[in-house]
């Protein structure tokens, strides 16, 4: 199994050296979960070598553009192409009306000869808060191909009134408990569990020299304790010039188009996209 980098640029990377963070999970079956599905999917997807035809699963953590924006070209592409199959789409229970009446409903509602809704285009599969297990306040799991994913509530936006609802992926790969943030800030008390559990850890990172607060930035992530940062590899990052992370003690920055094997959970040579 493999877990492969489309991109690892912010919500506004633009150009081809650099896309939006969504990643893709594979494994020898063939089978592809796709891990959020931003703006610039059709372009990502093509520049690694993928279609929409090879997307059978899809995950989606919040419903910024950057992690959702994708789903309308996703959606129409594999119903009305015969060769594919619909696709599964998993997502919080909370998150998955006001992706299609908030987000999609626009331009998916009406097609020929009939009114759609978020399951003509998709098998959606609303995960539901699970009840606490072993002390452990989990947000619900999902099953794909043997894997059980915990989403993981993290804070991203607080508009003052309410935490904008997001969620992160914590699974076990082969013995190696992995953990993908999404979209966060740094916040130990609803994460810290994840932290200490992980044996490696894919962080949203922002380096922008003007902080927008609903994201981690690496000025805060670079005084995490040196155990955790000995584990974590930086993603979700702004075009220029980045710090040493490796010197700071992080595994490092992702590039687009890197690719983790699931034997070791280290990065397999790194893979760099012809642009």
């Amino acid at each position: 199994m493999k877990l492969i980098f489309l991109g690892s640029g912010s919500a506004f990377t633009v150009g081809a050296d650099n896309f939006q963070s969504n990643m893709i999970l594979t494994d020898d079956l063939g089978h592809k979960l796709l891990i959020d599905c931003g703006s610039d999917i059709r372009l990502s997807l093509h520049a690694a070598g993928f279609s929409y035809q090879d997307i059978t699963d899809i995950y989606i953590s919040h419903l910024h553009a950057d992690h959702v924006g994708g789903l309308e070209y996703i959606g129409f592409s594999t119903k009305f192409d015969p060769r594919c199959q619909k696709p599964n789409l998993y997502t919080s229970a909370d998150l998955a009306d006001d992706l299609w009446e908030c987000t999609l409903s626009g331009g998916m509602r009406a097609i020929e000869g009939e009114i759609a809704n978020l399951n003509t285009y998709f098998n959606v599969h609303k995960v539901k808060k699970n009840p606490v297990i072993a002390s452990l306040d989990r947000s619900g799991d999902f099953l794909w191909q043997g894997i059980k994913f915990y989403l993981v509530k993290v804070v991203h936006v607080n508009n003052g009134y309410f935490i904008m609802p997001s969620y992160g992926l914590f699974f076990e790969m082969d013995g190696s408990q992995v953990f993908i943030t999404t979209d966060t800030r740094i916040s130990w008390e609803e994460m810290g569990e994840y932290y200490e559990r992980a044996d490696i850890i894919f962080h949203d990172c922002e380096t922008s020299p003007f902080p927008t607060k609903v994201h981690a930035h690496y000025n805060d992530l670079v005084k995490l304790p040196a155990k955790i940062r000995s584990k974590m590899w930086l993603y979700g990052y702004q075009p220029g010039k980045l710090p040493d992370a490796q010197k700071d003690g992080f595994c490092g920055f992702v590039h687009r188009g890197q690719t983790f094997k699931s034997s070791d959970l280290v990065a397999a040579p790194e893979v760099r996209i012809a642009v």
